[in-house]
């Protein structure tokens, strides 16, 4: 059954009596802590916004989330929430990977592979997580941090591959990696290595109804019980959300369906995690395909029933507004913000494309501005070193970016574009002293070994010549439902705009890029080295007003 909404202060209450101590947070601190009997209004999506295969954690009265970037660097973003509505990026959990060329952008390229759904657990005074790229060598990686706010990362071991997997540090202070289909593995207690001799095992088999691996592995332990999340795709069934559920680690293990349910004219929601507050009170954050916007986090209440941890309103669907009964905090910054690179470190919420050229980049060759320097000779943007992203942002958002051009040499290629695996370019072409804008769509073909890039499908919607030194570039993108759109304007004084090229369709294809499109920032050499352009600036509005209602 499903309770109707009650007064918020009796589930408080209640909760604290009946479930105790939650993960991650002992009972004692749960005592310490303020309760907080406020209210935090939200409309989902929360973030919407590419932020996949959510892990969380809490220390305190404060969660921290990590998420999937994949290609993108820094990665392993770490983001911070005190009522999980309101986000911040806090650190990333690495500058850059290095196990091949790939992510270097040589011998191939690693779009779609790179840092995977990782785990973060607070555990003992401090902050572990593992994460597994899909790549060779196929090892994980684990790191720690008494406080993801510093940044200060520390890699503590490398050993076998763990697929979506859930870090788990048990009460009697043994730890494990639940990963893959029901894989259980017993790590060392300092996360070195594989405990010798320790469990090893398959915990469940699928049953006839589900097809396919079960995905994203996500675990609690809640009044003594073991719950283990994971998403399936039954065959001619939608996607849902599982709950695997056992008295002992080992099993045996029950199945229940705790989430089947589409939102907002989109697909069916699955994948993420479940949390507890301060007060006792169970929240979930999954995530939702939504095209070419990526895939965002919806919040939902968590109802135990029975044992379980049901998971949406009372009709067990995801709502598209709510409240959380925790106190608003909003510190005013956001995942994606504008930035007018007049300090020495880039804004946390930038990403490169691939591993950066740190030479080639600066921003005190020329103070409030940033410098990307042209450093390798190649023929396309998806193999162009230093394209600095952004995520794009629903229902509707708008990027514009100041470019001077002075800098450019013969054959440079520069501008912004709508970045993924079919691409909407604006881009500036430095020919023989004679610059021209033009709006182009990419689409990219890759190898799916080596995930290099065979082919670039290239087509030039419209051209204009450019005789000033200085532009201005504006894409607007709007997901609404059935939209996906991006529009593509400029300005030679930045007040009067004029659109360029038609509508592009944006679209989200797992087997390249794998996410959400990004606002991204490029300048590449196709003859010789060595050219500049400056970024005066890069502008940034979300449009929350619209929102376009599903019928």
């Amino acid at each position: 059954m499903r309770f109707e909404k009650i007064n918020y202060t009796i589930v408080i209450v209640t909760s604290i009596l009946l479930f105790g101590c939650k993960d991650n947070i002992t009972s004692k601190q749960n005592t310490e802590i303020e309760k907080d009997t406020s209210y935090t209004a939200y409309t989902n999506p929360v973030m919407w916004a590419d932020v996949p295969d959510m892990s969380i954690t809490r220390k305190d009265d404060t969660f921290y989330l990590i998420s999937t970037t994949m290609h993108l660097m820094p990665g392993a973003p770490v983001m911070t929430s005190k009522d999980l509505v309101h986000w911040e990026i806090a650190s990333y959990v690495f500058d850059s990977l290095t196990d091949t060329p790939k992510y270097n952008l040589k011998e191939g390229t690693v779009y779609g592979r790179g840092q995977w759904a990782s785990s973060i657990r607070y555990h003992n005074g401090e902050f572990y997580v593992l994460f597994s790229p899909n790549d060779e060598p196929f090892k994980s990686y684990f790191y720690k941090s008494k406080d993801p706010k510093t940044g200060n990362w520390e890699l503590i071991s490398r050993m076998k591959h763990f697929h979506d997997a859930s870090l788990f540090f048990d009460d009697d202070g043994k730890v494990y990696a639940f990963y893959g289909t029901g894989e259980l593995t017993e790590l060392k207690p300092d996360l070195s290595g594989v405990m010798p001799g320790g469990i090893d095992i398959k915990i469940f088999e699928r049953d006839s109804t589900e097809t396919g691996l079960l995905e994203g592995s996500q675990v609690v332990k809640h009044n003594g019980k073991y719950y283990l999340l994971m998403i399936s795709w039954p065959r001619g069934e939608p996607r849902r959300q599982l709950c695997y559920r056992a008295d002992n680690i080992t099993g045996p293990y029950e199945k229940k369906v705790i989430l089947e349910s589409e939102f907002a004219g989109f697909y069916y929601a699955g994948q993420g995690a479940i949390i507890d507050d301060v007060n006792g009170n169970w929240h979930a954050l999954i995530f939702q395909d939504r095209n070419g916007v990526g895939r965002v986090p919806l919040l939902m209440p968590v109802t135990w029933e029975d044992g379980w941890p049901m998971l949406g309103d009372e009709f067990g669907k995801v709502p598209l507004h709510d409240t959380i009964p925790l106190k608003p905090h909003d510190t005013g910054r956001h995942i994606v913000e504008s930035d007018e690179f007049n300090s020495d470190k880039l804004k946390i919420n930038w990403q490169w494309n691939h591993n950066p050229i740190n030479n080639a980049w600066s921003l005190i060759e020329r103070p409030g501005y940033l410098r990307l320097k042209t450093n390798r000779v190649v023929d396309n943007l998806y193999l162009a070193p230093n394209t600095l992203t952004q995520r794009m942002e629903g229902p509707t958002s708008t990027g514009i970016v100041s470019l001077n051009l002075s800098g450019m040499k013969d054959g440079d290629r520069a501008g912004f574009a709508a970045f993924n695996g079919d691409s909407g370019i604006l881009r500036i072409s430095n020919e023989e002293g004679k610059k021209t804008l033009r709006m182009v769509t990419n689409v990219v073909a890759l190898d799916p070994n080596t995930k290099a890039v065979t082919n670039v499908e290239e087509d030039i919607k419209e051209s204009v010549e450019i005789n000033e030194d200085i532009i201005y570039l504006k894409i607007e993108g709007d997901f609404n439902v059935d939209k996906d759109i991006a529009k593509f304007y400029y300005s030679l004084d930045n007040k009067k705009w004029t659109q360029i090229g038609p509508e592009f369709k944006m679209i989200f294809d797992w087997r390249r890029l794998f996410m959400g499109t990004k606002f991204a920032i490029f300048n590449y050499a196709t003859k010789t080295s060595g050219g500049y352009i400056d970024v005066d600036y890069f502008h940034y509005e979300r449009h929350p007003e619209n929102l376009v209602p599903f019928q």
